[in-house]
Protein backbone atom coordinates (compact mmCIF):
# COMPACT_ATOMS: atom_id res chain seq x y z
CA UNK A 1 0.00 0.00 0.00
CA UNK A 2 1.23 3.40 -0.80
CA UNK A 3 2.30 5.80 2.05
CA UNK A 4 -0.63 8.46 1.23
CA UNK A 5 -3.28 8.57 -2.16
CA UNK A 6 -5.00 11.49 -2.63
CA UNK A 7 -8.33 11.28 -4.06
CA UNK A 8 -8.90 14.69 -5.92
CA UNK A 9 -11.52 16.78 -7.96
CA UNK A 10 -14.49 14.91 -6.00
CA UNK A 11 -17.71 15.82 -4.88
CA UNK A 12 -17.43 14.95 -1.25
CA UNK A 13 -20.76 13.54 1.23
CA UNK A 14 -19.97 15.17 4.38
CA UNK A 15 -22.26 15.04 7.40
CA UNK A 16 -22.83 18.64 6.49
CA UNK A 17 -23.37 19.03 3.32
CA UNK A 18 -21.37 17.85 -0.45
CA UNK A 19 -18.59 20.38 -0.83
CA UNK A 20 -15.86 19.77 -3.57
CA UNK A 21 -12.61 18.61 -2.55
CA UNK A 22 -10.18 16.13 -1.77
CA UNK A 23 -9.23 13.40 0.39
CA UNK A 24 -5.48 12.08 1.12
CA UNK A 25 -5.55 8.52 2.75
CA UNK A 26 -2.35 6.84 4.75
CA UNK A 27 -1.36 3.77 6.48
CA UNK A 28 -5.84 2.56 6.39
CA UNK A 29 -7.27 6.22 7.27
CA UNK A 30 -8.13 9.10 6.22
CA UNK A 31 -5.58 11.66 6.76
CA UNK A 32 -7.06 14.68 5.57
CA UNK A 33 -10.28 16.06 4.36
CA UNK A 34 -9.31 19.02 1.75
CA UNK A 35 -11.55 21.87 0.05
CA UNK A 36 -10.61 22.67 -3.43
CA UNK A 37 -7.58 22.33 -5.25
CA UNK A 38 -5.25 19.53 -4.23
CA UNK A 39 -1.16 18.51 -3.91
CA UNK A 40 0.26 17.77 -6.80
CA UNK A 41 0.39 13.38 -7.64
CA UNK A 42 -3.66 12.66 -6.90
CA UNK A 43 -6.05 10.40 -8.35
CA UNK A 44 -8.57 12.17 -10.64
CA UNK A 45 -11.95 11.32 -9.43
CA UNK A 46 -13.32 13.43 -12.36
CA UNK A 47 -16.08 14.94 -10.50
CA UNK A 48 -17.75 12.07 -9.02
CA UNK A 49 -19.11 11.47 -5.39
CA UNK A 50 -16.80 10.28 -3.02
CA UNK A 51 -18.52 8.92 0.56
CA UNK A 52 -17.86 6.46 3.05
CA UNK A 53 -18.14 3.06 2.46
CA UNK A 54 -22.10 1.06 2.80
CA UNK A 55 -22.76 -0.18 6.37
CA UNK A 56 -24.79 -3.00 6.08
CA UNK A 57 -26.63 -4.36 9.03
CA UNK A 58 -28.48 -7.28 8.23
CA UNK A 59 -27.89 -9.55 4.68
CA UNK A 60 -29.21 -13.10 3.92
CA UNK A 61 -26.93 -12.62 0.93
CA UNK A 62 -24.51 -14.90 1.90
CA UNK A 63 -26.81 -17.64 2.37
CA UNK A 64 -28.01 -17.18 -1.74
CA UNK A 65 -24.38 -18.22 -2.11
CA UNK A 66 -24.22 -21.51 0.33
CA UNK A 67 -27.52 -22.60 -1.35
CA UNK A 68 -28.11 -21.43 -4.75
CA UNK A 69 -30.94 -23.48 -5.01
CA UNK A 70 -33.50 -24.85 -2.38
CA UNK A 71 -31.80 -27.58 -0.58
CA UNK A 72 -28.87 -27.57 -2.75
CA UNK A 73 -25.86 -26.48 -0.42
CA UNK A 74 -23.03 -25.30 -1.88
CA UNK A 75 -19.93 -27.80 -1.12
CA UNK A 76 -17.31 -25.18 -0.78
CA UNK A 77 -18.38 -22.71 1.71
CA UNK A 78 -14.86 -20.47 1.50
CA UNK A 79 -15.25 -20.00 -1.88
CA UNK A 80 -19.02 -18.79 -1.67
CA UNK A 81 -18.07 -16.07 1.11
CA UNK A 82 -15.70 -15.05 -1.17
CA UNK A 83 -18.56 -14.96 -3.99
CA UNK A 84 -21.13 -12.44 -1.69
CA UNK A 85 -17.90 -10.53 -0.71
CA UNK A 86 -16.86 -9.93 -3.92
CA UNK A 87 -20.93 -9.04 -4.74
CA UNK A 88 -21.02 -6.89 -1.80
CA UNK A 89 -17.93 -4.70 -2.68
CA UNK A 90 -19.31 -4.28 -5.82
CA UNK A 91 -22.42 -2.54 -4.43
CA UNK A 92 -20.04 -0.47 -2.20
CA UNK A 93 -20.50 -2.39 0.63
CA UNK A 94 -17.27 -2.06 3.08
CA UNK A 95 -19.00 -3.32 6.59
CA UNK A 96 -21.14 -6.60 6.64
CA UNK A 97 -22.79 -7.87 9.10
CA UNK A 98 -23.64 -10.94 7.73
CA UNK A 99 -27.08 -12.69 9.29
CA UNK A 100 -27.18 -16.08 10.08
CA UNK A 101 -30.71 -17.81 10.55
CA UNK A 102 -30.61 -19.53 14.45
CA UNK A 103 -34.08 -21.37 14.38
CA UNK A 104 -36.75 -21.91 11.26
CA UNK A 105 -40.27 -22.52 12.44
CA UNK A 106 -40.90 -24.51 9.28
CA UNK A 107 -37.96 -25.23 6.62
CA UNK A 108 -35.79 -27.26 8.85
CA UNK A 109 -33.88 -28.22 5.62
CA UNK A 110 -32.39 -24.56 5.76
CA UNK A 111 -30.87 -25.91 9.15
CA UNK A 112 -27.20 -26.87 7.44
CA UNK A 113 -26.90 -23.37 6.27
CA UNK A 114 -25.93 -22.17 9.95
CA UNK A 115 -23.19 -24.79 10.28
CA UNK A 116 -21.82 -23.82 6.82
CA UNK A 117 -22.01 -19.89 7.71
CA UNK A 118 -20.17 -20.29 10.73
CA UNK A 119 -17.54 -22.98 9.22
CA UNK A 120 -17.36 -19.85 6.09
CA UNK A 121 -16.67 -17.48 8.36
CA UNK A 122 -13.92 -18.84 10.74
CA UNK A 123 -12.14 -20.10 7.67
CA UNK A 124 -12.12 -16.83 5.98
CA UNK A 125 -8.89 -15.77 3.97
CA UNK A 126 -7.96 -11.99 2.56
CA UNK A 127 -11.88 -10.60 2.11
CA UNK A 128 -12.37 -7.28 0.63
CA UNK A 129 -14.99 -6.11 2.82
CA UNK A 130 -15.47 -6.26 6.96
CA UNK A 131 -17.48 -8.95 8.07
CA UNK A 132 -19.11 -9.30 11.06
CA UNK A 133 -21.65 -11.41 12.23
CA UNK A 134 -25.17 -11.08 12.81
CA UNK A 135 -27.31 -14.02 15.05
CA UNK A 136 -30.90 -14.02 13.95
CA UNK A 137 -32.40 -15.62 16.53
CA UNK A 138 -36.13 -17.43 16.04
CA UNK A 139 -37.53 -17.41 19.26
CA UNK A 140 -40.63 -19.80 18.08
CA UNK A 141 -37.97 -22.49 17.04
CA UNK A 142 -38.11 -25.46 20.07
CA UNK A 143 -34.27 -25.71 19.04
CA UNK A 144 -33.45 -22.23 19.08
CA UNK A 145 -30.75 -21.76 22.42
CA UNK A 146 -29.23 -25.03 21.48
CA UNK A 147 -28.12 -23.92 18.70
CA UNK A 148 -27.59 -20.54 19.56
CA UNK A 149 -25.70 -21.82 22.17
CA UNK A 150 -23.03 -23.62 19.51
CA UNK A 151 -22.58 -20.33 17.44
CA UNK A 152 -22.63 -17.84 20.19
CA UNK A 153 -18.68 -17.96 20.29
CA UNK A 154 -18.13 -17.25 16.64
CA UNK A 155 -15.48 -14.40 15.58
CA UNK A 156 -16.89 -11.10 14.94
CA UNK A 157 -20.06 -11.30 16.21
CA UNK A 158 -21.75 -7.80 16.62
CA UNK A 159 -25.31 -7.89 16.72
CA UNK A 160 -27.99 -10.07 17.99
CA UNK A 161 -31.64 -9.80 16.76
CA UNK A 162 -35.33 -11.54 18.37
CA UNK A 163 -37.51 -12.51 15.67
CA UNK A 164 -41.25 -14.39 15.80
CA UNK A 165 -41.99 -15.59 12.17
CA UNK A 166 -45.42 -17.41 13.08
CA UNK A 167 -47.72 -17.13 11.26
CA UNK A 168 -50.79 -14.73 12.22
CA UNK A 169 -48.87 -12.06 13.50
CA UNK A 170 -46.09 -9.40 12.72
CA UNK A 171 -44.36 -10.13 8.90
CA UNK A 172 -46.86 -12.66 8.40
CA UNK A 173 -50.39 -11.00 10.34
CA UNK A 174 -52.18 -11.92 6.70
CA UNK A 175 -52.35 -15.57 7.10
CA UNK A 176 -53.64 -15.59 2.99
CA UNK A 177 -50.00 -13.97 2.22
CA UNK A 178 -48.27 -16.60 4.74
CA UNK A 179 -50.01 -19.10 2.54
CA UNK A 180 -48.68 -18.25 -0.93
CA UNK A 181 -45.58 -17.27 0.15
CA UNK A 182 -44.53 -20.54 2.30
CA UNK A 183 -47.72 -23.15 1.88
CA UNK A 184 -48.92 -22.98 -1.52
CA UNK A 185 -49.55 -26.44 -1.80
CA UNK A 186 -51.10 -27.57 1.05
CA UNK A 187 -54.77 -27.73 1.28
CA UNK A 188 -56.87 -24.98 3.75
CA UNK A 189 -57.00 -27.32 6.49
CA UNK A 190 -53.70 -28.71 6.26
CA UNK A 191 -52.56 -24.95 6.44
CA UNK A 192 -54.80 -23.97 9.37
CA UNK A 193 -53.64 -26.72 11.62
CA UNK A 194 -50.13 -26.02 10.74
CA UNK A 195 -50.70 -22.36 12.19
CA UNK A 196 -52.39 -23.74 14.91
CA UNK A 197 -49.67 -25.34 15.69
CA UNK A 198 -46.98 -23.40 15.50
CA UNK A 199 -48.96 -20.84 17.29
CA UNK A 200 -48.79 -22.99 20.42
CA UNK A 201 -45.29 -24.23 19.98
CA UNK A 202 -44.21 -20.00 19.89
CA UNK A 203 -46.27 -19.38 23.34
CA UNK A 204 -44.50 -22.41 24.46
CA UNK A 205 -41.21 -21.45 24.15
CA UNK A 206 -40.62 -17.84 23.31
CA UNK A 207 -40.91 -16.02 26.18
CA UNK A 208 -37.95 -18.16 27.70
CA UNK A 209 -35.97 -18.09 24.13
CA UNK A 210 -36.39 -14.20 24.16
CA UNK A 211 -35.14 -14.08 27.76
CA UNK A 212 -32.10 -16.01 27.31
CA UNK A 213 -31.17 -13.61 24.81
CA UNK A 214 -31.40 -10.67 25.81
CA UNK A 215 -29.43 -11.40 28.72
CA UNK A 216 -26.32 -12.76 26.69
CA UNK A 217 -26.34 -9.21 24.72
CA UNK A 218 -26.63 -7.54 27.99
CA UNK A 219 -23.53 -10.02 29.70
CA UNK A 220 -21.79 -9.49 26.53
CA UNK A 221 -22.50 -5.72 25.72
CA UNK A 222 -23.71 -6.52 22.19
CA UNK A 223 -26.70 -4.61 20.12
CA UNK A 224 -30.06 -6.31 20.33
CA UNK A 225 -32.77 -6.10 17.54
CA UNK A 226 -36.35 -6.36 17.25
CA UNK A 227 -37.60 -7.68 14.08
CA UNK A 228 -40.85 -7.16 12.19
CA UNK A 229 -42.64 -4.77 15.03
CA UNK A 230 -46.18 -4.05 14.13
CA UNK A 231 -47.81 -2.86 17.35
CA UNK A 232 -46.89 -0.01 19.50
CA UNK A 233 -46.62 -2.84 22.77
CA UNK A 234 -44.08 -4.71 20.74
CA UNK A 235 -41.95 -1.24 20.79
CA UNK A 236 -43.01 -1.90 24.75
CA UNK A 237 -41.71 -5.63 24.71
CA UNK A 238 -38.40 -4.52 23.18
CA UNK A 239 -37.41 -1.80 25.23
CA UNK A 240 -37.65 -4.27 28.22
CA UNK A 241 -35.23 -6.70 26.73
CA UNK A 242 -32.80 -4.04 26.06
CA UNK A 243 -33.30 -3.43 22.31
CA UNK A 244 -31.53 -0.52 20.30
CA UNK A 245 -32.88 -0.99 16.74
CA UNK A 246 -35.87 -1.85 15.58
CA UNK A 247 -35.92 -3.65 12.06
CA UNK A 248 -38.57 -3.49 9.39
CA UNK A 249 -41.56 -2.30 11.43
CA UNK A 250 -44.32 -3.32 9.66
CA UNK A 251 -46.75 -0.87 10.25
CA UNK A 252 -46.40 2.94 10.83
CA UNK A 253 -48.09 2.77 14.60
CA UNK A 254 -44.71 0.54 15.27
CA UNK A 255 -42.23 2.84 13.13
CA UNK A 256 -43.36 6.20 15.15
CA UNK A 257 -43.56 4.30 18.75
CA UNK A 258 -39.80 3.10 18.08
CA UNK A 259 -38.86 6.45 17.05
CA UNK A 260 -40.30 7.69 20.31
CA UNK A 261 -38.69 5.40 22.12
CA UNK A 262 -35.26 6.27 20.71
CA UNK A 263 -34.90 3.08 18.64
CA UNK A 264 -33.18 3.11 15.33
CA UNK A 265 -35.82 2.48 13.10
CA UNK A 266 -34.13 0.31 9.86
CA UNK A 267 -36.04 -0.48 6.44
CA UNK A 268 -35.47 -2.15 3.45
CA UNK A 269 -34.09 -0.77 0.94
CA UNK A 270 -35.85 -3.38 -1.86
CA UNK A 271 -39.18 -1.79 -0.04
CA UNK A 272 -37.55 1.65 -1.07
CA UNK A 273 -36.50 0.48 -4.18
CA UNK A 274 -39.16 -1.69 -5.33
CA UNK A 275 -41.94 0.99 -4.22
CA UNK A 276 -43.66 -1.57 -1.43
CA UNK A 277 -42.97 -4.19 0.96
CA UNK A 278 -43.35 -7.66 -0.90
CA UNK A 279 -45.46 -8.97 1.86
CA UNK A 280 -47.87 -6.08 2.14
CA UNK A 281 -46.27 -4.45 4.86
CA UNK A 282 -45.61 -0.45 5.21
CA UNK A 283 -43.79 1.20 2.83
CA UNK A 284 -40.31 2.46 3.78
CA UNK A 285 -40.63 5.49 1.66
CA UNK A 286 -44.00 6.58 4.14
CA UNK A 287 -41.89 5.64 7.16
CA UNK A 288 -38.80 7.87 5.63
CA UNK A 289 -42.07 10.84 4.93
CA UNK A 290 -42.85 10.70 8.42
CA UNK A 291 -39.09 11.00 9.48
CA UNK A 292 -39.09 7.53 11.20
CA UNK A 293 -36.05 6.33 9.60
CA UNK A 294 -32.66 5.77 10.36
CA UNK A 295 -31.06 2.94 8.72
CA UNK A 296 -31.35 1.01 5.08
CA UNK A 297 -30.62 -2.35 4.88
CA UNK A 298 -29.96 -4.62 1.31
CA UNK A 299 -31.70 -7.53 3.28
CA UNK A 300 -31.83 -9.92 -0.20
CA UNK A 301 -30.46 -7.21 -2.73
CA UNK A 302 -26.94 -5.89 -2.05
CA UNK A 303 -27.56 -3.36 -4.82
CA UNK A 304 -30.68 -1.89 -3.31
CA UNK A 305 -28.61 -0.07 -0.47
CA UNK A 306 -27.14 2.51 -2.41
CA UNK A 307 -29.68 2.71 -4.84
CA UNK A 308 -32.14 3.30 -1.93
CA UNK A 309 -30.16 6.41 -0.32
CA UNK A 310 -30.26 8.13 -3.62
CA UNK A 311 -34.33 7.15 -3.63
CA UNK A 312 -34.95 9.15 -0.38
CA UNK A 313 -33.18 12.00 -1.89
CA UNK A 314 -35.18 11.93 -5.11
CA UNK A 315 -38.26 11.02 -3.55
CA UNK A 316 -38.65 11.71 -0.50
CA UNK A 317 -36.69 15.08 -0.43
CA UNK A 318 -33.83 14.30 2.04
CA UNK A 319 -30.50 16.29 1.51
CA UNK A 320 -28.16 14.03 -0.16
CA UNK A 321 -26.16 14.08 3.28
CA UNK A 322 -28.94 13.03 5.65
CA UNK A 323 -29.80 10.00 2.63
CA UNK A 324 -26.67 8.72 2.53
CA UNK A 325 -26.18 8.48 6.54
CA UNK A 326 -28.99 6.22 6.62
CA UNK A 327 -26.30 3.78 4.67
CA UNK A 328 -22.84 4.75 6.57
CA UNK A 329 -22.89 6.89 9.82
CA UNK A 330 -26.26 5.24 11.20
CA UNK A 331 -25.91 1.73 10.74
CA UNK A 332 -22.32 1.85 11.86
CA UNK A 333 -23.31 4.10 15.14
CA UNK A 334 -26.66 1.63 15.88
CA UNK A 335 -24.23 -1.33 15.36
CA UNK A 336 -21.17 -0.03 17.48
CA UNK A 337 -19.11 0.83 15.72
CA UNK A 338 -17.23 4.23 15.87
CA UNK A 339 -14.00 4.17 13.80
CA UNK A 340 -16.30 4.64 10.48
CA UNK A 341 -19.15 5.93 8.16
CA UNK A 342 -18.26 9.90 8.29
CA UNK A 343 -15.35 10.99 5.93
CA UNK A 344 -13.34 12.92 8.72
CA UNK A 345 -9.62 12.29 9.86
CA UNK A 346 -8.65 9.42 11.81
CA UNK A 347 -11.43 7.19 10.35
CA UNK A 348 -10.96 4.06 8.59
CA UNK A 349 -10.35 4.89 5.11
CA UNK A 350 -13.69 2.89 3.58
CA UNK A 351 -14.76 4.68 0.56
CA UNK A 352 -16.88 4.56 -2.50
CA UNK A 353 -16.53 6.69 -5.68
CA UNK A 354 -20.16 6.91 -6.90
CA UNK A 355 -21.07 8.27 -10.55
CA UNK A 356 -24.97 9.54 -11.68
CA UNK A 357 -25.57 7.30 -14.53
CA UNK A 358 -29.38 8.96 -16.17
CA UNK A 359 -29.82 9.69 -12.10
CA UNK A 360 -28.96 6.49 -10.70
CA UNK A 361 -26.09 5.88 -8.90
CA UNK A 362 -23.09 3.85 -9.73
CA UNK A 363 -20.49 2.46 -7.98
CA UNK A 364 -17.18 3.29 -9.57
CA UNK A 365 -14.41 2.00 -7.30
CA UNK A 366 -14.34 1.32 -3.54
CA UNK A 367 -11.39 1.30 -0.51
CA UNK A 368 -11.50 -0.55 2.40
CA UNK A 369 -9.06 0.91 5.16
CA UNK A 370 -6.99 2.48 2.56
CA UNK A 371 -6.77 -0.57 -0.21
CA UNK A 372 -8.79 0.07 -3.86
CA UNK A 373 -10.63 -3.36 -3.62
CA UNK A 374 -12.73 -2.73 -6.81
Amino acid sequence: MPKEIILANAKLITLEGVKSGHLALSEGKIKNVGNGVSPKGYEDMEGDYLMPGLVELHTDNMERHLMPRPQVFWPEPGAALEAHDAQMVAAGITTIYDSFRVGEPTDKSARPLLDLSVKALRGAGDLRADHKVHLRCEVSDPEMWPLFEKVKDTPGLGLVSLMDHTPGQRQWRDLATYKAYYQKSCSKEEFNKMAEVLAEQRDRCAPDHTDKVASFCRGKNLPLASHDDTHAWHIEEALKNGVSISEFPTTLEAAKAARQAGLAVAMGAPNLVRGGSHSGNVSALEVAEADCLDCLSSDYVPASLIGGAWLLHQKAGWSISEAVKTVTENPARWGGLTDRGRLEPGLRADLVRVKLVMNRPVVKSVWTAGRQVF
